[in-house]
C-alpha cells in the first residue's frame, strides 16, 4: 500500500487565461443544473421581467442596483440551497437530524432572501406610485 496524497485535481494545476475559461465552463454547468430545478427556473423567468422592471423602477443607479441585486439574491441563494441539498442527498437517503437541519437551513435561506427582495420591491414601488402628502 502506497501512503501517497492523492493526486491534486488537474484543474488546480491550470493557470492564468485557461484556469478560468474552465471556471467559467464548471459555472455555465452549474447554472444548467439549476436550470433542472423548479425553484430555480421560476426564479430566473421572474428576473427576465424583475430586472428590467429594476432598470425602469429605479430612480438612480442606487435604487437599480438594490432592486435589482435583491432579485439576484434570490438566485444566488436557490443555487447555494440546492447545493446543500444535493450533497446531502448524496451522502445517503437514511434521515438524519443534522441533514434535516443543514436543508432546513438552507430552505430559511431562501425565504430570509425572498423576503428580502420582496420588501426592497414594495418600499421603491410605495415610493415610486404612492400619493406624497
Amino acid at each position: 500500500m502506497s501512503s501517497l496524497p492523492p493526486a491534486p485535481h488537474p484543474h488546480k494545476a491550470r493557470t492564468g487565461l485557461n484556469r478560468v475559461w474552465h471556471a467559467a465552463g464548471y459555472s455555465l454547468a452549474g447554472l444548467r443544473a439549476g436550470w433542472g430545478e423548479k425553484a430555480f427556473r421560476l426564479e430566473a423567468c421572474l428576473s427576465l421581467v424583475m430586472l428590467p422592471a429594476a432598470v425602469w423602477l429605479g430612480r438612480s443607479w442606487v435604487e437599480v442596483a438594490l432592486l435589482a441585486g435583491s432579485v439576484l439574491i434570490v438566485m444566488i441563494t436557490e443555487l447555494l440551497n440546492t447545493s446543500i441539498e444535493s450533497a446531502i442527498d448524496r451522502i445517503g437517503p437514511e434521515l438524519h437530524d443534522l441533514s434535516k437541519r443543514a436543508k432546513d437551513m438552507g430552505s430559511a435561506a431562501v425565504l430570509l432572501s425572498l423576503l428580502l427582495c420582496l420588501g426592497i420591491w414594495a418600499a421603491a414601488l410605495y415610493q415610486r406610485f404612492a400619493p406624497h402628502v
